[in-house]
């Protein structure tokens, strides 16, 4: 065998490694789930969300989705314009490759090698990538799912069927317009970004807003068709975001019930600093074991 066959089976072999702890890991945290089932706040529980979601998108269907298509065509052509050079970053490909090759490549280093601060900078991309990954991958697989069976026609079939026909599982792309996917996309990302970086958690919610309000804008979907992905990107993440802080995977559950990341502040700028440092060649990156005693020395002492 080759040393590049050897290599990659050693690769592979380390991957395979990582994953299986990372799943000891997971699975090692049921029990604490089990002692952290605090009841949902009101607003947060799945029954007031499937009312705000009744309530929002038959309102947007009713007063919004018949005179929004009329209205787009009235507007100069630069308005499109405008909003088609940034819609597409609500696609899902680019983020699930990220993330992914993220992941893959996290999975295949030997982290129990490298200095506490890299570990713990290791240890938290890969869990908030992980996140990511499964937030984005998992809602767009709803979202086309729903698309798919409802059947509800697009906006540039307004003329001919009007704003609300549904077609139940046509399996023909101009009936895919209920949920939005790329909505649900955005709304997964960023309500997973809020949750990961706090403090720019308003940022992110206008930036996600516009880049969801985008596919109204380009003649995409209605506007129930963003409120309904918008809302199913926003609720998968969060419960998934809540059963890992219940587990304290990534984020916990702070005294006042909110959701917070493990790691702060100072601890990230720490983290970010080693990284840097190691990059510059200012310092290593593997832990430095401590030194035994020298065996001559500990004679002296007890001589």
């Amino acid at each position: 065998m080759s040393n590049s066959s050897k290599f990659v089976w050693h690769v592979l072999a380390r991957m395979r490694g990582n994953s299986r702890r990372a799943a000891i890991l997971f699975s090692g945290r049921r029990e604490r789930a089990r002692h952290n089932r605090d009841p949902l706040p009101p607003g947060q529980r799945p029954q007031d969300i499937l009312a705000v979601l009744l309530l929002t998108v038959g309102i947007a269907v009713v007063a919004f989705d018949v005179p929004t298509y009329p209205w787009l065509r009235s507007l100069p052509g630069e308005y499109r314009a405008a909003f088609r050079t940034f819609t597409d970053i609500g696609k899902a490909d680019w983020i699930l490759v990220s993330t992914g090759l993220c992941c893959l490549f996290l999975l295949a280093l030997d982290a129990g090698r490298y200095a506490f601060r890299l570990r713990m900078a290791i240890g938290a991309v890969f869990t908030y990538a992980a996140f990511i990954f499964y937030s984005v991958a998992a809602t767009g697989l709803l979202a086309i799912a729903f698309k798919w069976s409802l059947g509800r026609a697009r906006p540039k079939l307004y003329e001919e069927v009007g704003p609300v026909r549904f077609d139940f599982l046509a399996f023909d792309g101009t009936f895919t317009s209920f949920p939005s996917g790329h909505s649900t996309t955005v709304a997964a990302l960023a309500t997973a970004l809020a949750f990961i970086f706090p403090a720019y958690r308003w940022l992110i919610i206008v930036a996600g807003f516009w880049l969801a309000f985008s596919r109204v804008m380009v003649g995409a979907h209605y506007p129930s068709d963003v409120i309904a992905g918008t809302l199913l990107g926003m609720t998968f993440t969060f419960f998934t975001v809540r059963a890992m802080a219940r587990r304290r995977i990534g984020f916990h559950l702070s005294s006042s019930g909110k959701i917070v990341p493990n790691m702060n502040v100072l601890s990230a700028k720490a983290c970010v600093r080693a990284v840097w440092q190691v990059l510059r060649g200012q310092r290593g990156a593997d832990r430095v074991e401590a030194e035994p005693p020298a065996a001559d020395t500990t004679e002296r002492t007890s001589a």
